[in-house]
């Protein structure tokens, strides 16, 4: 008799999909936008580095909002309805006249893409795993991570049709793919008769011991947990690590564009980012399954920090490769990790609070990070400084990432 498929794991594949789709089409994809808006309006890499930062605020302002409410109604709900709102905000972003439409525009989307970011996909996930909690999260980010797919196909789009009609039809996209997927998404396994990983109830206590430590399985309070410090350190990190990568995601266009690389090839950099990134989300989500979680998190930092080195100089062709085979596997399983301490060390009765908070302090650096670089530019001309700084600011992150410490005496037993 075949076994049967364990319903989280249709979970992560719905998340996983929705999560394909919104990177592409307001993340990674933003940046094939970014030149074609600046020579219709003529406005500074500062004022439009700006405006897409204000997307980010599905992971800031919003977040924390979101984090509450997930806990209180559930993924699905969230994700019906964010998925609706971004579609609207794409096509609203089509009809782009001013300035201030062109922020109110990115407004909406963010409003939207909170309800179906990586707060809510990652609750839904962590809520139907246990053991397996990092290389279900890998799976999931690994979605994100192939919309690097997504970017040639809509740098053809904008060269073919213009970039209005394009996010035209990326709003439709949205409501297509995004409102069938919200339909799979169930919130808690007990209310299917299973424990997380599939697991019966009368198997519950050896499901609960940790495979690495023995120790049972933590849960700690909203409140209590940010009192600590661990956790304090955890938004640090990674509020470091969405400055580099949003100011890096934003800007790889226009940088490449400076050195004098063709339109395409940048195309194809920006588009290899997130692609090669999934190798970080599978391999460092495993690897945090097998070993402890903040030092795995201390060694994506160290990769990062070597591939931002690489992004100085990458007008070498090969150089773009070290870059790309550094860069995106750190950043992509810093992601992983974040869900996956959180789950273990915090526990999952506020996962959802907790991962709210840590994504809402981690979008400042979301907001400052492109910004800065765009003012770094119209500054001095040149991304070069900028991104010595970021290589510097990776290493202070490996630094707060040890300094991590599971709670032991909070403990369930």
């Amino acid at each position: 008799m075949i076994k049967k498929i364990f319903y989280g794991w249709w979970i992560v594949l719905a998340c996983s999909l929705i999560g394909f789709y919104m990177g592409g089409a307001i993340f990674y994809g933003f940046t094939a936008f970014f030149e074609p808006i600046r020579e219709e309006f003529g406005w500074s890499y500062t004022q439009i580095s700006f405006a897409a930062s204000l997307r980010g605020l599905e992971m800031g302002i919003f977040a924390p909002l979101v984090g509450f409410l997930v806990d209180r109604f559930g993924s699905r709900t969230l994700i019906f309805w964010g998925t609706i709102t971004v579609g609207f905000g794409l096509i609203l972003l089509s009809r782009t006249q001013s300035l201030a439409m062109f922020y109110g525009s990115f407004l909406l989307i963010a409003f939207g893409a909170g309800g179906c970011a990586m707060v809510v996909t990652m609750a839904a996930v962590a809520n139907w795993f246990h053991k397996n909690v990092g290389i279900a999260l890998g799976v999931m980010a690994s979605g994100v991570g192939a919309s690097g797919l997504m970017v040639p196909l809509i740098v053809q789009l904008i060269d073919v049709s213009g970039w209005r009609t394009t996010l035209i039809i990326l709003g439709l996209g949205m409501w297509i793919m995004g409102i069938p997927l919200s339909f799979i998404i169930r919130n808690r396994p007990e209310q299917y008769g299973y424990l997380p990983d599939g697991i019966s109830p009368s198997d519950r206590m050896p499901h609960l011991e940790n495979q690495h430590t023995g120790v049972k399985g933590v849960e700690i309070g909203f409140k209590e947990a940010l009192k600590k410090r661990s956790f304090l350190y955890l938004i640090i990190v990674d509020a470091i690590r969405m400055m580099i990568v949003a100011a890096v995601v934003i800007h790889v266009m226009p940088y490449l564009s400076s050195l004098g690389l063709p339109r395409v090839t940048a195309g194809l950099v920006a588009g290899a980012i997130p692609l090669s990134s999934i190798i970080g989300r599978f391999g460092f989500g495993w690897l945090g399954d097998v070993f402890d979680k903040k030092y795995v998190m201390a060694w994506t930092f160290c990769i990062i920090s070597l591939g931002m080195l690489a992004f100085c100089y990458v007008q070498v062709i090969w150089i773009a490769f070290v870059f790309l085979l550094l860069f995106s596997p750190g950043y992509g399983g810093g992601i992983v990790l974040r869900g996956a301490i959180l789950r273990e060390y915090f526990g999952r009765n506020s996962f959802g609070k907790m991962i709210g908070i840590t994504m809402g302090s981690a979008s400042i650096g979301g907001i400052i990070g492109p910004t800065l670089a765009g003012w770094a530019f119209d500054t001095f001309g040149s991304y070069h400084l900028i991104w010595l700084v970021f290589c510097g600011l990776s290493s202070l992150a490996i630094y707060l990432a040890l300094k991590i410490k599971r709670d032991i005496g909070s403990e369930t037993t």
